[in-house]
């Protein structure tokens, strides 16, 4: 190796290493943020985008030391460097369209895993190439740091030492620091820009590839201006509200009727305010059956596991006098989101936790538990088993009732509201259910009064707001009891992400059926013309 200036000793090449182990992890924790608002942040996401990183990473490994033994050249390896942090500064401004062109054809083109192959392929076109060359990093190093055989072991030690070292500190600091700080976009920037000032520093001090450098740089900064602030979701033009929290992707949107909080771009409504102060006419208002179940008085509590921007809290309190409501939400910016755009009442105690951890700490008994705990559109595992629901019980009153909202309705025998309601008929003997109106939703009330539904037939008729009255008899009338059959869902097992995926193929390719149909006979001219 020929020694430059800046590499006569070795702490150069160490710190390059140090700064590949950040770089590295921090681009794997962006991926996950970048996919999550159209695939979810559930486990099987998290899955593709460790298993791909993984393979771009051995590959990079294998490549990097056949190269660096056949022209031992740092020229090469950070050449290689300026390269990836081109392609990660233009990932904030390309990525979106890049996932989004996946899905669009693949939607079209698969009927089963849809999810799981474009989450799969849009982190192969996105981050499989730039993890591949920080891939060739360290093989490159040992073969540029290693002088002697008398000192290998120690050189490579040290090396790896620096890369662990980069690795612990690039998945602390974008989780806790700058994706929060600065979101995903700018952290993207941030790492990519860590690379090229190592490459840069390095060429100019041999004063080297001058029009590369110019290049990168000029490339650099187009990605900076146009893609530091992109939006998930572009399309969109009467956003309240875009950004990001530890947990979420967060999106406000105003639709003229009402304000909606979303927590994924391509799927599903969390919250609603309707501006008229009026009823949601979704499956906040069906859950409005608990309170009758269990025949609230003035000093009755609720307690709302998910509370969101607290849609089913308002309501309870607008519909029922003198009641208490608690509210349990893990992500604080949501909360805070439900202050500044849904007119949350500062009467209603919203505590930051997750929900089962809230049941382990408190021993307060509660008529009406809510239970709707869906993160984007994955219900976390540990609010699905047996385990979870018998807490939940354990905090009821002797007539209280539990209401569960169940998203992504399916007819397919043994799909994932199956497992949830013979779970819940596990721990409740009475567990009746109700399928929301236009949705996909449906609502489940679980107890151990006998009597829950005779006492809701006779509170519906006792009520004074007639549009409540009317909207909950029809729901009344809808509700089924429920037949245990044999699925259950545990703390030891609990394949949610997967029964979930299942139902949103079917969800998909119900909703996109026609232009399958039109695709299919008439080509790409034909769906054009369609739309």
């Amino acid at each position: 190796m020929e020694k430059h200036s800046i590499l006569k000793n070795k702490y150069y090449l160490y710190m390059t290493e140090f700064f590949a182990g950040v770089s590295v992890m921090a681009v794997e924790l962006g991926a996950s943020r970048l996919l999550a608002p159209y695939f979810s942040s559930s486990q099987i996401v998290w899955t593709i985008i460790i298993g791909t990183i993984m393979i771009a990473m051995a590959l990079g490994n294998i490549w990097g030391g056949k190269t660096a033994d056949k022209n031992p050249n740092p020229d090469k390896l950070y050449a290689r460097l300026l390269i990836a942090a081109v392609w990660i500064a233009a990932i904030p401004l390309l990525g979106k369209y890049v996932i989004l062109g996946i899905s669009g054809v693949l939607v079209l083109a698969v009927n089963n895993n849809f999810l799981i192959i474009a989450a799969f392929l849009a982190c192969m076109a996105v981050f499989v190439f730039p993890l591949f060359l920080l891939g060739t990093v360290t093989p490159s190093l040992v073969k540029y740091t290693t002088d002697s055989l008398e000192d290998n072991g120690r050189t490579v030690g040290t090396l790896g030492a620096f890369n662990t070292i980069g690795s612990i500190i690039g998945t602390f600091l974008p989780t806790f620091v700058t994706i929060p700080a600065v979101g995903t976009a700018v952290t993207f920037l941030i790492f990519s820009g860590i690379l090229m000032a190592l490459s840069l520093i390095y060429f100019i001090s041999k004063r080297a590839k001058p029009a590369a450098c110019a290049i990168s740089g000029v490339l650099f900064v187009v990605c900076s201006v146009l893609g530091h602030s992109g939006s998930f979701a572009f399309w969109e033009k009467n956003l309240l509200y875009e950004g990001e929290s530890i947990y979420n992707y967060l999106q406000v949107k105003d639709t003229g009727r009402s304000v909606i909080l979303s927590t994924n771009v391509l799927f599903g409504v969390q919250s609603v305010m309707m501006k008229e102060d009026s009823l949601t006419g979704m499956y906040y208002d069906y859950a409005m059956l608990a309170p009758v179940m269990a025949d609230v008085a003035p000093d009755s509590s609720v307690l709302v596991l998910g509370m969101g921007t607290g849609t089913f809290a308002k309501q309870c309190m607008r519909y029922f006098d003198g009641i208490t409501v608690e509210g349990v939400e893990i992500d604080e910016k949501i909360t805070s989101l439900a202050k500044e755009y849904f007119d949350m009442p500062d009467t209603v105690d919203v505590v930051t936790y997750d929900g089962r951890a809230y049941l382990q700490a408190v021993d307060k008994k509660y008529d009406v538990i809510m239970v709707d705990a869906y993160q984007d559109i994955t219900i976390p595992f540990q609010m699905s088993s047996v385990e979870f629901f018998t807490m939940v019980r354990e905090h009821l009153k002797e007539d209280g009732v539990m209401v569960v909202n169940m998203n992504m309705h399916s007819k397919e025998d043994g799909n994932i509201n199956d497992y949830l309601s013979d779970t819940i008929a596990t721990v409740f003997p009475y567990v009746y259910t109700v399928d929301v109106s236009g949705s996909t939703n449906r609502e489940l009330f679980a107890g151990g009064n006998e009597n829950m539904l005779k006492t809701a037939e006779e509170n519906i008729t006792k009520l004074a707001q007639i549009e409540l009255a009317e909207m909950l008899d029809d729901a009344f009338k809808g509700l089924k009891p429920y037949e245990k059959g044999s699925y259950l869902l545990t703390d030891d097992k609990a394949p949610v992400e997967l029964l979930g995926m299942q139902v949103i193929d079917g969800i998909i390719q119900s909703e996109i059926g026609y232009y399958k149909d039109i695709f299919k006979e008439d080509g790409i001219e034909g769906l054009l013309n369609s739309m």
